[in-house]
């Protein structure tokens, strides 16, 4: 089926270095990009750059081109597009799958690697450096080895010994020495073609790996990130499980949130009307927050990120078919605004990039959670995130030594009300907040809001604590500049 990349596959020395990966590398040293993302040693529940500055990653899944595997120039410049608008609209970061068809070195033959194909990551890294989004790379994606797995894109029979890989099923390709130390080979060419990259979030080495069906994963896990630490000693490294939708996941989301070498706690949780978990049918914003305090419970000692959520058909049948009528962009903004409120060291991370966000022209909402974070060091902050009560509202406050930010979120909207029930948001007007709790200790010099839904700051009366809300629809946020009493 791909036989026409076949003159470019070789099993290429691990220690050979392209010129064109050597240009580039130096390229990037140069410049101020050159810094790294990492975790902040003033605060290890955020992130900043290798220069200081504070770096709160903005963007989505965005794991291959809507093109055809072969269409190269037409893959490259769909990625463009989307890089473009997105970094346009205040986005920093985004998630790649190296193993898509689009960018899989490793298609024709277990421990073959394709240049061709490598070139392609280039250019990807090339167009991330152009506009100022650090890529998170994950590496694999498959779930099984049997080319008869009900899920054909995620089966990868290639590794079977009967068609020259090293394992003899999938678990074996887990939990074997030889497919281990494959694997391990395959990172250090992938160290060696990308190794010393700033635009690189971090490495992450599955997509889901409690899907594998087969094999002790966790353990697996384990030796893996010990050796991206190794290989690439200035990038993240990371690991990542399906949706927290069921009490399946309270045991291994612990181990992973805590293991040794995993950078970022990483969740995924889905609006899924056919999940176990009944906060998974509800509000966005809820289950969202959640699933943040949930990984924040585990005291990880490093971020935590809600780096997959959305809307699916019951059981992940298929995206939402409600996506359709979400052209306002209701459950991306909950999904961006809710677990950074929460304690995240950023927004949540959308999938269903193309079929919902582009589709539905919805870039700016990126924008607008850039405008409450503009200027803001959440490392400098010591943030503590904290909830106060209200009739109509959910507000969720994060209080820090300089800054407070308060998102109100209406109780009574949310994507059943809107999309399934076809009920117009409210305008709500006069509502008043008390702040007491929040303000404890601390005294504001300036307080205003911003209102997402019409990009619009305005300048917030407070009195005794107290908040009088402009008028607004479905959420607001207020930004308030605090001295120490």
């Amino acid at each position: 089926m791909r036989s026409h990349r076949q003159k470019h596959l070789s099993r290429i020395p691990v220690f050979s270095l392209t010129l064109t990966a050597v240009l580039i590398t130096t390229a990037v040293g140069r410049g101020a990009e050159s810094a790294f993302v990492r975790v902040s040693p003033r605060d290890a529940r955020y992130l900043e750059l290798t220069n200081g500055k504070p770096y709160v990653p903005i963007g989505l899944n965005m794991v291959h081109p809507e093109a055809r595997e072969s269409d190269e120039a037409g893959g490259l410049a769909c990625m463009e597009r989307w890089f473009r608008v997105l970094s346009k609209n205040g986005g920093n970061y985004a998630r790649i799958w190296l193993s898509s068809g689009f960018f899989d070195v490793e298609h024709a033959r277990s421990g073959e690697y394709d240049e061709a194909q490598a070139k392609r990551i280039d250019a990807l890294l090339a167009l991330a450096r152009k506009y100022g989004i650090r890529l998170k790379l994950c590496l694999e994606h498959f779930r099984s080895l049997d080319p008869k797995y009900h899920q054909k894109w995620a089966a990868k029979p290639l590794h079977l010994i009967a068609n020259g890989g090293p394992a003899a099923n999938t678990a074996d390709f887990i939990d074997g020495e030889r497919s281990r130390a494959q694997f391990k080979r395959k990172l250090a060419w992938y160290a060696q073609r990308f190794g010393e990259r700033p635009e690189i979030f971090g490495w992450e080495l599955w997509n889901e790996v409690n899907c594998v069906a087969g094999g002790d994963v966790a353990a697996w896990s384990e030796v893996m990130l010990a050796e991206l630490h190794r290989l690439f000693p200035r990038n993240l490294a990371m690991q990542s499980l399906g949706s927290f939708d069921s009490d399946w996941g309270l045991k291994p989301y612990e181990r992973l949130s805590t293991m040794p070498g995993n950078d970022v706690a990483q969740v995924h949780r889905y609006l899924d009307c056919g999940a176990k978990y009944e906060i998974c049918h509800g509000p966005v914003d809820v289950f969202g927050a959640d699933a943040v305090r949930i990984l924040l419970g585990h005291k990880p000692g490093r971020p935590v990120i809600l780096a997959e959520s959305g809307a699916v058909e019951p059981r992940h049948a298929g995206p939402f078919k409600l996506y359709a009528k979400d052209t306002a962009g209701v459950i991306l903004h909950d999904v961006l605004f809710a677990p950074f409120f929460a304690g995240a060291a950023g927004p949540g991370h959308c999938w269903h990039w193309n079929q919902y966000v582009d589709r539905n022209n919805l870039w700016h909402h990126f924008a607008c959670f850039a405008a409450i974070v503009k200027d803001l060091d959440p490392p400098a902050e010591n943030f503590q995130p904290m909830q106060v009560p209200h009739p109509r509202l959910r507000v969720h406050v994060l209080k820090g030594k300089r800054t407070v930010l308060i998102w109100c979120r209406d109780s009574q909207n949310d994507w059943r009300s809107e999309l399934a029930d076809g009920k117009a948001p409210e305008t709500l007007d006069g509502l008043k907040l008390d702040l007491s709790e929040a303000m404890a200790e601390i005294k504001p010099t300036s307080t205003k809001t911003y209102d997402p839904w019409e990009d619009k700051w305005s300048t917030a009366k407070l009195s005794d604590n107290t908040v009088t809300l402009p008028p607004f629809s479905r959420s607001i946020v207020i930004r308030m500049s605090v001295r120490k009493k």
